[in-house]
């Protein structure tokens, strides 16, 4: 089946066409590095590392392009109001966002390019601007004419009349006030780059054109990023883009946020959560079920109630795994393919929860396959569910979940031989049928945070939920 997307300039969903075939590019503006991440910045990263998944499963060569905005207006604003240097608070927080993303499983891109090494690209393209009509210098500013591009506002689907386009401070001798900013002139105490046109610094919209044409080409497959993406930032790459001659973009796919009381996660809004807190009170491996398992163009409302049916949920996953492994003697390879109803649901624009549905099927049917002591339908459900967990980047036994957060992961084997022992006392009591004594033990190991279950092999215990 061929992999559909929901493309957002075309409203709708489409089949996928690479341009290359057996190769996909992808292009996801990545972080504003002004601030450390919260778990909204860092749904889109795990997003679009699921698509990434899914090709790469499809047999596709993936190009995957996450830029870094290393200066622009919110991180000079930080620099003055910290007293450090705009780069510190850059490179710090740029390597905040890479912790989170690592935290959460996403794979690294093919490469992570920054705005600032990319001054010449961004110089070379607005000298094609403003030769080919489409841009003007005023006062050491660099302009884009948006009456000069007719399919202006197309992706936001906007009325050019009915504009209101935001505009920074220092942004005099437009021409129009809705024309946008490529280059700033430079103003005291600001970090500036030398030009044809004075010294100044990149516009946020030019640096991801720039980017983009220097990584993936004058055409590529998809283009990525957050709803709110889509205007002004998106509309203007799409211009200065084509304006300067390249085809860009295919395929548009934009994200829903994370939400709290229905309002976008917002740094400015102060309802944000950061990665770095919330990994610390959740195993990374549920905040990336949490975030990732609703479709991707669906608000998520933030709750600890939420995040707790998460980790219930990943647990019963997570609990099959562990009887299977063990009632097999080792590990259990993932199958060769997906089940065919896992591949229909991602093929139709990443419909993750109805192949997390397949997922949930699976470990129903192998937890019945341990209850009836059927040892090789409960290790073919396994591989099944191993090689769909794969796709969602969720596998348990992954080594990058091997070792998570501080639930006591080193002490596994202490507490193993300890609950072993009060295990056997339980098993003595309910030999000699002492099932007051029997029911007690496991009562209070459940007070504990423990879960008992019994099997063909033998009581066995996991951590419950919080």
């Amino acid at each position: 089946m061929t992999i559909r997307l929901y493309d957002t300039s075309a409203r709708q969903i489409r089949d996928f066409s690479p341009l290359k075939p057996g190769c996909v590019s992808i292009y996801l503006c990545g972080a504003t590095v002004q601030a450390a991440p919260h778990i909204g910045h860092i749904r889109s990263g795990l997003n679009f590392d699921i698509m990434r998944r899914w090709f790469e499963y499809r047999g596709y060569d993936v190009t995957f392009i996450r830029n870094v905005t290393d200066i622009d207006d919110k991180i000079i604003t930080k620099s003055g109001e910290q007293g450090r240097p705009w780069w510190a608070i850059g490179y710090e927080n740029e390597r905040a966002f890479n912790d989170g993303y690592d935290a959460l499983g996403c794979l690294p891109p093919s490469y992570e390019p920054r705005a600032t090494g990319h001054v010449t690209e961004m110089v070379e393209m607005m000298r094609g601007l403003i030769e080919r009509g489409h841009a003007y210098e005023s006062e050491g500013n660099v302009y884009f004419d948006v009456r000069s591009f007719p399919d202006y506002l197309e992706l936001s689907n906007q009325e050019l009349d009915n504009l209101l386009q935001p505009s920074g401070e220092g942004e005099t001798g437009k021409r129009d006030p809705r024309d946008f900013a490529m280059w700033k002139a430079a103003k005291p105490g600001e970090p500036t780059w030398e030009t044809p046109w004075g010294r100044g610094r990149p516009g946020w919209h030019l640096e991801c054109s720039a980017m983009a044409h220097k990584y993936l080409g004058s055409a590529f497959d998809i283009h990525g990023g957050g709803l709110d993406l889509i205007f002004p930032h998106h509309e203007n790459e799409i211009a200065q883009a084509k304006a300067f001659g390249d085809e860009f973009a295919k395929y548009w796919v934009h994200n829903a946020w994370v939400t709290m009381s229905g309002e976008k996660m917002s740094k400015s809004l102060g309802n944000s959560v950061l990665v770095s807190e919330m990994v610390k009170q959740w195993r990374p491996v549920v905040l990336r079920y949490y975030l990732g398992t609703p479709h991707y163009r669906s608000m998520i409302e933030y709750s600890e109630e939420a995040l707790r049916e998460a980790e219930s949920a990943f647990g019963r996953i997570e609990g099959f795994v562990q009887r299977v492994t063990e009632m097999a003697g080792g590990v259990v390879e993932p199958a060769a393919e997906v089940p065919p109803a896992f591949a229909e649901a991602m093929d139709d624009d990443l419909g993750v929860p109805q192949a997390l549905a397949v997922v949930h099927t699976t470990v129903r049917q192998g937890n019945s396959a341990l209850a009836a002591d059927d040892k090789e339908a409960a290790v073919a459900r396994l591989a099944e569910v191993r090689a769909m967990l794969g796709v969602l980047g969720l596998d348990p036994l992954d080594p990058a979940w091997a070792v998570e957060g501080d639930r006591g992961e080193d002490l596994h084997g202490v507490v193993d031989t300890l609950v072993g022992l009060v295990l056997q006392q339980r098993e003595a009591a309910r030999g000699r049928k002492d099932w007051a004594t029997a029911d007690a033990i496991r009562d209070q190991l459940n007070q504990s945070g423990l879960v008992i279950e019994d099997g063909p092999q033998g009581p066995r215990w996991t951590l419950g939920p919080r």
